[in-house]
């Protein structure tokens, strides 16, 4: 049971919010008007009373409630009823409403639990409002260009696109069939990562490679996910803009040029910001669609651990009760290719520890999703907090990063390291990098190559981090 001590206006909403969720409730008030209402409005139990008056709080069975909320605007008449709940039992949570004036020192002998502060929640609730205000804003903004698309949207995502992507593309592409258009998902580079091929596999997504498009300007509207800036870990030409951009990475947003852009770092996944979308936009989150944005998010935080906020895991908890777990379980279960086993092998073998990082060449690699996947392995060996992955895969070097060192920002490290001879990007603790060959590709004694490439790698990530190789 829970009691409520005085139901004026914001008893009153206490009351209708406990009574939504099936509560036993008890009021006790000592207006005949308000009693009079509130039965009225169907709240069976309420009884005429003083809430200081400790005969009257032990027979209406007060000391054995679950909690008391005592919500009147009188602060004094609220200490008292306090200190009434108190004498019948001493352990029962009291939630208090303090003054537009009170402060922490007047309670602090009382033993309340929680003392709510009037001004501290409309400033809550003015804050959290703002937020909602400005994400309708953007909504409106989103579905006027997507019905601007006679022929269509396409949604391009990052290269070699992780679950992430693939969950942020395909709850994009929902919000434009929802809004009676059509979108294709345009990737570039591979699905090589086992458990991404498992994702678009196991659920029947369509994703169709930027080489097999003629011309993107076939689309009305282009939209880039998971990448913010044409050309950068992405096959967007360099001479299109993209009318929406949805990101989470760190990006100088003065170089992101868009109609719409939603670029949030803080947040720990894009799957999170499509979430938000769908659940705005009323629009039925499916248990396949719940299942991919939930894996997006595990992976994209390294299952919660990595760079997560109170909006991702608001996200996880709507998606968690709609997702297929058989299928999750299947998509994070998938076996494992013989090349990953090979790259694997390669990163150990060749593994270069100075103090606590871990620096490896696994040579020539067909598919650079193998590398994310070594790295994450390498960076569960015992004195390692910072791991970097690199091969060579066709003209271009490809590097991938973990960090688990507080005191490095690795997304920072790396751009600071080959950002001005390729691109380099990503968080604290995951980031990539892709450096051109250009007229070393040519070079046709491989061992000369792949030593030039781990000498200068192994040279420039050294002084980023302020060390100096020897």
């Amino acid at each position: 049971m829970y009691v409520i001590l005085g139901c004026g206006t914001a008893g009153y909403l206490a009351a209708s919010k406990l009574q939504e969720q099936k509560k036993s409730l008890l009021i006790i008030d000592k207006d005949d008007k308000r009693i009079e209402t509130l039965k009225e409005r169907n709240f069976e139990n309420v009884i005429k009373g003083d809430i200081t008056d400790v005969a009257t709080l032990k027979a209406a069975n007060v000391d054995k409630a679950e909690a008391v909320l005592i919500l009147t605007t009188d602060v004094e008449l609220n200490k008292r009823a306090a200190k009434a709940v108190r004498t019948l039992n001493e352990e029962v949570p009291i939630i208090l409403r303090a003054g537009k004036d009170s402060t922490a020192d007047e309670f602090r002998k009382l033993d309340i639990d929680v003392v709510v502060y009037p001004t501290v929640v409309v400033a809550e609730e003015a804050i959290k409002s703002l937020k909602e205000l400005g994400l309708r804003k953007k909504l409106k903004l989103l579905q006027k260009i997507i019905k601007e698309a006679p022929k269509g949207v396409a949604i391009v995502t990052q290269d070699n696109p992780d679950p992430d992507a693939i969950a942020s593309a395909l709850s994009l592409k929902q919000i434009v069939e929802h809004l009676g258009n059509k979108a294709d998902i345009i990737y570039g580079g591979e699905i090589g990562h086992e458990e991404n091929r498992a994702l678009v596999n196991l659920l029947g997504i369509t994703l169709i490679p930027i080489a097999k498009v003629r011309d993107l300007r076939d689309y009305s509207k282009i939209a880039l996910i998971e990448a913010s800036i044409p050309g950068e870990n992405n096959s967007l030409p360099k001479n299109i803009t993209p009318d929406i951009v949805i990101d989470h990475h760190p990006v100088d947003e003065s170089r992101v040029v868009a109609v719409y852009k939603d670029i949030r770092p803080e947040v720990g996944a894009t799957s999170t910001i499509l979430t938000e979308y769908l659940t705005h936009l009323n629009i039925e989150i499916t248990p396949e669609l719940a299942t991919a944005l939930l894996y997006g998010i595990k992976t994209d935080t390294n299952d919660f651990t990595r760079g997560t906020t109170s909006d991702d895991l608001q996200a996880v908890a709507l998606l968690y009760s709609k997702a297929d777990h058989d299928l999750l379980l299947k998509i994070e279960t998938p076996l494992m290719s013989a090349e990953t086993l090979d790259v694997l092998s390669e990163a150990i073998r060749n593994r270069k520890i100075r103090g606590s990082f871990l620096l490896t060449n696994v040579g020539f690699i067909r598919d650079r999703d193998t590398l994310p996947q070594a790295a994450d392995y390498l960076l569960r060996l015992e004195g390692i907090s910072t791991v970097l992955v690199y091969g060579i895969g066709g003209d271009v070097i490809h590097i991938s990063g973990r960090n688990k060192d507080i005191r490095i920002n690795l997304g920072e490290v790396m751009q600071k390291a080959f950002g001005n001879i390729g691109s380099a990007g990503g968080h604290a603790t995951a980031a990539a990098a892709k450096i051109p060959l250009g007229l070393f590709g040519g070079v046709k004694d491989k061992d000369s190559l792949l030593k030039l490439a781990e000498e200068a790698i192994t040279d420039r990530f050294f002084r980023a981090v302020g060390l100096e190789e020897k």
